[in-house]
């Protein structure tokens, strides 16, 4: 079976970071968009409003492979790709940079700060590692290898080559990657450590918190106190896998949940944008990554320079 055709390269250079749009034209069997115009009209129409796409077709906005300006009334040509880049919202810049810790020509490990996204999604756009890191470094093709939750801090491996990601995504699949995570949560003696969690976690599209449901687990964490005072302890947490707010449904299953968690045990309103409260970040920390690189063949130990707030001067 022949693969699908690998679309061209963008005519337009990124923005802040981020990547334009790529639109291909479907097919038309019906004779419904006699004009570029009337498919971008009914395409995005519903979404930003008729007049702005007509007001982005006249400011020249979206552009065929040759980098020219679409005219609104070009007919309409199934298969074609066009671009345009996103109008974004202001964004409250987060207030802590991202550090990096390793650069080689092909990965980047980056020292992401709580309270930034990883990759573009949702209201957070060029306010994310990957868009910061791509304009700082000058690595337009820069991509994660993996994902770290906004609120959580610490290390993230991004891949410099497109055709080598994945490569370092499948040590991630296969769980090939040591991950070590820092946190702070109540320290209770009664709570038997070290131990080994294992659950079943279902995170729904749409839903702020996963939960723990009856079945096969498909979650286990390796839980360790380091240390404890003043009615604090001090975590490793150690992952076998990754679902989706994993070591925060642990440890709140143990009744040790994060201090400074908006979601576990309850979800409390999500701040208004620019009124985040940066004075109380989540503690965890992705503080250490251990692999062996599926291109050269190096063995890697990366630690974050980060450190939890709410233990200071370990």
């Amino acid at each position: 079976m022949r693969g699908r055709a690998k679309p061209p390269a963008a005519p337009l250079p990124q923005r802040s970071g981020v990547d334009p749009v790529r639109v291909r034209l479907p097919q038309d069997p019906v004779g419904a968009w006699p004009t570029v115009r009337d498919h971008l009209l009914d395409r995005f129409g519903g979404a930003i409003g008729a007049g702005r796409v007509e007001a982005m077709l006249a400011e020249g906005r979206f552009v065929g492979a040759d980098g020219v300006a679409v005219g609104a009334d070009e007919p309409y040509t199934a298969g074609r790709h066009l671009w345009f880049h996103r109008d974004f919202a202001p964004e409250a810049p987060v207030p802590f940079p991202v550090g990096v810790v390793h650069r080689d020509e092909h990965v980047v490990v980056a020292d992401k700060p709580h309270f930034l996204a990883t990759t573009p999604r949702g209201r957070h756009i060029t306010e994310t590692a990957v868009a910061r890191l791509r304009a700082h470094l000058g690595i337009a093709e820069l991509q994660p290898a993996h994902r770290l939750d906004r609120l959580t801090a610490g290390l993230v491996l991004f891949v410099v080559r497109p055709e080598e990601r994945g490569a370092y995504q499948t040590l991630f699949r296969d769980r090939l990657v040591r991950k070590e995570y820092e946190a702070v949560a109540p320290y209770d003696p009664e709570v038997a450590l070290p131990r080994t969690v294992r659950n079943r976690i279902v995170k729904e599209r749409g839903v702020m918190a996963a939960r723990v449901e009856p079945g096969e687990a498909n979650s286990e964490s390796r839980i360790e106190l380091l240390g404890h005072r003043a009615g604090l302890g001090r975590y490793r947490l150690l992952p076998a896998t990754g679902r989706t707010h994993q070591l925060r449904v642990h440890m709140n299953a143990l009744g040790l949940p994060l201090v400074h968690d908006p979601v576990y045990p309850a979800v409390l309103p999500e701040p208004e944008p620019g009124r985040e409260d940066y004075t109380r970040p989540l503690q965890l920390l992705a503080r250490v990554l251990e692999f062996t690189d599926p291109v050269t063949g190096r063995p890697h130990r990366f630690e974050s320079g980060l450190r939890l707030s709410a233990w200071p001067d370990r």
